[in-house]
């Protein structure tokens, strides 16, 4: 594998636990933004990501997440950011245009050795090979939430993908301890997505009709499968801007009337899950 410098574009709830997850295993990452409020949020994150490895994995060590944050660089110049890297994740918000630009933007300043990967969590990677520039480099690597817990990286072709490509990103994977999931076919949602988004939109029109609660919705999934969460637990670890952005997209009454609720009762308010302390539950943050 010849992978040692990575960056990683967009700092949100995904962004920056594939960060902070790769610097964690040894490898020197790069953490873009847009400005300067991204990174100084980014950095916040860092740290409480830092005391959750503590926490929650029995073999970590102060040491462990010390270097992990020596490894770690931040940018705001995309230039800067793609330098040396020898792969790029994006985990920008989930709209075809963005991603588009993105690409484009990134095509121009990238090494030509360097290997994109999208961390998008519907899109296939056909819709954004052309705009890559490089097509054959590019496939998508795609992570669950609490990626240090929930150790898998699903890793999608398109057709144009160089099978060398595909095997350094299984390699990667691998190496920053995720167990790869190779997806055979593009199939929108990968595996997970394609088993966790019908779920959720489920639970979504159960609230939006007004059947139940969030909370008693939870609670329900949970008494009755033994389940450790339910799905309003789990669209706040996803974060609401996710779930808006994949519910704006549908062409469903229901799924387009929970979109501007979530709008309306939670983004618009700064409640947007785990990630700033208050989405449908509320998260004390150290």
């Amino acid at each position: 594998m010849t992978i040692k410098n990575v960056t990683v574009l967009g700092t949100g709830v995904l962004g920056a636990q594939i960060a902070f997850q790769t610097a964690y295993h040894g490898f020197q990452v790069i953490a873009y933004d847009i400005g300067d409020a991204q990174i100084a949020k980014a950095k916040q994150t860092m740290d409480w990501l830092a005391a959750r490895y503590l926490d929650d994995l029995p073999s970590a060590e102060q040491t462990d997440v010390a270097n992990a944050l020596t490894n770690l660089g931040y940018a705001t110049d995309l230039a800067e950011a793609v330098k040396n890297a020898d792969l790029v994740i994006e985990a920008v918000p989930e709209a075809i245009e963005i991603k588009r630009k993105v690409y484009g933007e990134l095509a121009k300043v990238a090494p030509a050795k360097t290997i994109f990967a999208s961390n998008s969590s519907t899109l296939l990677p056909s819709a954004m090979a052309e705009a890559t520039g490089r097509p054959a480099q590019f496939t998508s690597l795609h992570f669950a939430n609490e990626i240090w817990t929930h150790n898998i990286a699903e890793i999608m072709d398109h057709p144009g993908t160089d099978p060398k490509v595909h095997a350094e990103v299984v390699a990667f994977a691998r190496a920053i301890g995720m167990e790869p999931i190779e997806v055979l076919k593009e199939q929108p949602g990968y595996v997970l997505n394609s088993l966790l988004v019908p779920f959720l939109r489920a639970a979504a029109g159960l609230f939006t009709n007004g059947i139940a609660s969030p909370a008693d919705i939870d609670k329900t999934w949970r008494i009755a499968t033994g389940a450790p969460k339910g799905p309003f637990e789990i669209y706040d670890i996803v974060g609401l801007t996710t779930a808006y952005n994949i519910s704006l997209m549908s062409q469903d009454d229901t799924q387009l009337r929970f979109a501007a609720l979530l709008k309306e009762d939670y983004i618009d308010k700064g409640k947007l899950g785990v990630a700033t302390g208050e989405g449908f539950y509320k998260y004390p943050r150290d």
